[in-house]
């Protein structure tokens, strides 16, 4: 008999599911999940996107896993559980973990000017006081005022640098660069803010970033193929390549930039399993006293929900008056149904990823796609509109579904 593609790797992932989780997917209601990656398969064929990977995750399980399409183009290389994606602005909750990792350890206080452990930014201009007034707290509520892109000027030409290389290029721009409205006022999503904390989780650690990333919360919580950057030479054959489709028109991205400067703020790659271990970790019910305790040293319980507290409204944000959207510390919590969920996308260069988190209920999935299907008039239906799909479908039927059992 032969076996098409998409069912060869449907087969796989069963069984390395299985493997992994024990009865997991055995206990999950079939018909929803069978609906579910009906749909998955059906919207991303139907719209163009290339590739892309989804699983849900109840309790310390993963329940349902699926991927589906093509990780490259050119080679016809399929998706499956080892395909390593990029997740872009979802790294910003690693950083976010990482600055309350040194609250807790005493080494910072949330409400510490960021000027303190970052001398640089004294160079930036405020017209609301003393750019002292800028705490952690408003780097991490995206409250601070300053601006939205990185680097504001250039990067269309084919030899510009991905993303700025290095932190001279940062602490370059500061004095051209000011506080837009009074810290803590309001909220303004700002990729320079995620990256002055990056930098001062290097400068209070006294490790690169990636380094210390990579023995506090990569390590512990056994997400052993997700890294920073510039793919290592043993793992290249498992990335995917990224695309952006435009009426029809499909062209590819840059293959494995580096994010460099910038990494704090979107430079995370992995496969949807590490994400999913992510997730696992923000659910926090483990399944064994010996998980427990790597929760634990990650971070405390009490300061993961801490995260989770309103700091500020982010009325742009939502969909609907129904739906409000507020920004803790690192994380977005989003309203829908009447349910809160902790929540994070990322977008960046064809890759579009979301993570949602129902830690009351212990359910989360993470999905990633690899190709950025632009909505236009001749075509309405984008990736957005399938992410947005997939999101109604998981809250409406399969997270009440997996409460119910």
């Amino acid at each position: 008999m032969r076996v098409g593609r998409e069912t060869a790797v449907a087969v796989t992932l069963c069984a390395m599911l299985l493997t992994a989780t024990g009865e997991a997917a055995a206990q999950a209601p079939p018909v929803v999940l069978d609906e579910l990656r009906a749909t998955f398969r059906t919207a991303v064929r139907e719209v163009g996107i290339v590739g892309a990977g989804l699983q849900v995750v109840a309790g310390d399980r993963v329940v349902f896993a699926d991927a589906t399409g093509l990780a490259d183009v050119e080679a016809n290389r399929p998706v499956d559980a080892s395909t390593i994606f990029h997740w872009a602005s979802i790294t910003k909750t690693l950083t976010a973990v990482a600055v309350m990792q040194l609250r807790d350890a005493g080494r910072l206080s949330l409400d510490d000017p960021a000027v303190k452990h970052l001398p640089e930014l004294r160079a930036v201009h405020s017209a609301f006081g003393p750019v002292e007034a800028v705490t952690i707290r408003h780097l991490l509520s995206h409250s601070a005022g300053l601006r939205s892109p990185t680097w504001p000027w250039g990067g269309d030409k084919p030899w510009h640098p991905f993303e700025p290389p290095g932190w001279a290029q940062v602490t370059a721009m500061l004095p051209y660069t000011e506080v837009e409205f009074a810290p803590g006022s309001k909220f303004q999503y700002s990729n320079p803010g995620i990256v002055f904390l990056g930098r001062i989780i290097e400068t209070i650690s006294g490790e690169d970033y990636e380094v210390y990333v990579d023995k506090h919360i990569l390590r512990p919580l056994e997400m052993r193929d997700s890294y920073f950057d510039a793919t290592p030479p043993f793992l290249i054959g498992r990335k995917s390549h990224s695309y952006t489709v435009r009426d029809g028109e499909r062209r590819a991205r840059p293959f494995d930039p580096s994010t460099g400067v910038t990494v704090s703020n979107g430079g995370l790659n992995g496969p949807v399993g590490d994400l999913a271990r992510w997730v696992r970790f923000l659910i926090g019910r483990p399944a064994d006293e010996a998980t427990r305790a790597r929760y634990d040293a990650v971070l405390a319980r009490a300061s993961l929900e801490e995260m989770w507290r309103p700091q500020v409204d982010a009325p742009g944000e939502s969909e609907a008056p129904d739906r409000p959207v507020r920004v803790g510390l690192g994380w977005f919590l989003e309203t829908h149904g009447g349910r809160t969920y902790v929540a994070h996308s990322g977008n960046q260069n064809g890759f579009i990823a979301h993570l949602y988190v129902d830690p009351p209920r212990g359910l989360g999935y993470v999905v990633v796609f690899n190709t950025l299907v632009q909505r236009t008039e001749k075509t309405p239906r984008g990736t957005g509109a399938v992410d947005r799909e997939l999101r109604e479908l998981i809250f409406a039927k399969v997270f009440p579904a997996l409460e119910a059992r």
